[in-house]
């Protein structure tokens, strides 16, 4: 396997930036993730690393080699496409085996290593069977399969798990990651789904407009977004924020949000009088009838340990993800005290977590 390097990777069409100067680095080995909506530039960035697409400036390096300007059959790479791509004449294994009868291997050879691969993703008792009458599941393994079985230096996945239904696509979320440990594959892997990301990742780009917002491992991501968009994108429910205008000096600890003072952490830069978002995840938050913080109950969902609880303040709906125990009723005032070791503070002009004692060693998108 080998090393993925991208630097300041640009896509133009027409005059429509699709990636925007991305820079990145997946390590040999790992399974790296591009998180992100529909149009954010995901897919072109893997399709300009699978050289589907080539790029307007910028260099892609795999295993230490210029392969920018190359095209997909000259890079050792495999595809693994959301709709499978299967060859519907051919049987499974017929259809894992093409790849290596094209490259004229022996068909003594091509059988050993098809038996080994299907093994492998515990399909070996289907191997004569035809691929249109599989189920969702099995011929997702099988154009798995059909890209393991040439060992290629990375392989490259394009929302591969979107087609199948959510019990299927939950099962294959531990089993990619599962395969991925075993054969040790360096894996670039495109989705929208979060739960999907932070479950497989080593590290994730989350990308937005072409822009990577950031770059770094799932608990670094959640815990410390870099952005108000990160923040947002991640979590269900996303990061709640609670605006209010304020100068903040280095070294400052506590802030006054709507007459509650909140400890957080220690404030590591001078802001000019602004507006500012207190950003808060649901699960650091809890109801405290002392607290001057206060809003309506709107509701509460019911999730067996836990529940989601939505509360109107003055700035707008707040959810905090409280024990099951904790009585609430609909149209009564709360009280919300939230943990100060967890929150993150945001510049809303330009969307960017202003650094504080929370930040400090977290790597940069």
């Amino acid at each position: 396997m080998a090393e993925i390097r991208v630097e300041n990777l640009r896509k133009e069409f027409s005059g429509f930036t699709a990636v925007q100067n991305s820079s990145f680095t997946v390590d040999d080995g790992d399974f790296f993730v591009m998180l992100g909506p529909s149009g954010c530039g995901k897919t072109t960035t893997l399709r300009m690393i699978a050289g589907l697409e080539l790029p307007t400036s910028g260099r892609i390096l795999l295993g230490g080699e210029d392969v920018t300007m190359k095209r997909a059959r000259e890079r050792d790479i495999a595809f693994v496409f959301q709709l499978f791509a299967l060859y519907p004449h051919m049987n499974v294994r017929k259809n894992i085996g093409f790849p290596l009868l094209a490259q004229g291997m022996p068909r003594a050879e091509i059988k050993k290593q098809v038996e080994e691969v299907a093994r492998l993703l515990r399909i070996d008792h289907i191997l004569d069977r035809p691929v249109s009458g599989l189920a969702g599941g099995d011929r997702q393994r099988v154009a798995l399969g059909r890209a393991i079985v040439r060992r290629p230096l990375c392989f490259l996945m394009d929302e591969p798990l979107g087609t199948l239904d959510a019990e299927f696509r939950d099962l294959m979320v531990h089993e990619l990651r599962e395969l991925h440990n075993r054969i040790g594959a360096t894996t670039v892997y495109v989705t929208h789904d979060q739960l999907e990301a932070m479950s497989m990742a080593d590290k994730i780009a989350v990308m937005n407009h072409g822009i990577i917002e950031q770059f770094g491992s799932p608990r670094e991501i959640y815990d410390r977004p870099r952005s108000m968009y990160v923040a947002d994108f991640m979590g269900s429910p996303p990061m709640n924020f609670l605006r209010f205008h304020s100068g903040l000096v280095r070294g400052a600890s506590t802030v006054s949000v709507h007459g509650a003072e909140i400890v957080v952490p220690e404030i590591r830069e001078d802001i000019a009088p602004s507006a500012l978002a207190l950003g808060a995840r649901p699960e650091h938050i809890r109801l405290d009838d002392a607290s001057r913080l206060r809003g309506e109950v709107l509701g509460a969902e019911y999730l067996g340990t836990t529940q989601i609880v939505v509360v109107r303040t003055g700035d707008g709906l707040v959810r905090a993800r409280v024990p099951a125990s904790d009585q609430v009723r609909t149209g009564e005032t709360v009280g919300l005290t939230l943990s100060g070791a967890h929150l993150s503070l945001f510049d809303t002009a330009s969307g960017r977590a202003i650094e504080t004692a929370l930040y400090e060693g977290a790597r940069h998108g």
